[in-house]
């Protein structure tokens, strides 16, 4: 695949490790990078500082995939139904505004997608959905040990208990688009 026709879309949906494991799993998603951005602080953050919730980052995951394989509506549909959208700054016991569920769009086209799907996803829940959907601002990589976490760690107890059941939904949900 030429890399010069690849288009990303930048999403968090609490933890980085999560995110990054469901869509590892998707045809058609070249990488998954996990970083931050949505913040201020002078220079890279780092996880630590991230974590302070002072920098105003989130932990978000960067996809990188084939347009002619699969859409960023379908995307955003995954993220929209593999993590909950309806709490505001948490996924589970990670609590702060760096778990915060948002979209960052690149572009108008890409904000049209997210409110849509926002929109569309919103009868399948009984809370109001609270998805931030921001521009994107500078993003930055996370350290080498958040990359990859699920593939290089996934028989720690983290993995097991929440990530696990993350991916066994996915499966359930979009087996057709699992490699």
């Amino acid at each position: 695949m030429n890399k010069s026709n690849l288009d990303s879309i930048t999403v968090g949906g609490g933890c980085f490790w999560c995110t990054e494991a469901i869509f590892q799993e998707i045809k058609g998603v070249q990488s998954v990078i996990s970083g931050y951005t949505g913040g201020n602080a002078p220079g890279k953050p780092t996880y630590r500082e991230i974590c302070s919730g002072l920098t105003g980052h989130a932990e978000v995951v960067k996809i990188s995939y084939d347009p002619t394989m699969i859409t960023v509506y379908d995307l955003l549909q995954i993220f929209m139904t593999t993590h909950d959208p309806t709490t505001l700054n948490r996924q589970g016991a990670d609590v702060g505004t760096q778990y915060r569920s948002v979209i960052y769009y690149r572009d108008d086209y890409q904000k049209k997608i997210a409110e849509n799907i926002l929109a569309d996803v919103a009868p399948l829940y009984e809370n109001p959905i609270v998805t931030e959907v921001s521009p994107l601002g500078i993003f930055y990589e996370a350290e080498d040990y958040h990359q990859d976490y699920y593939k290089n760690n996934g028989s720690q107890g983290y993995c097991q208990v929440v990530i696990n059941p993350k991916l066994a939904k996915l499966k359930k949900l979009y087996a057709t688009k699992i490699k």
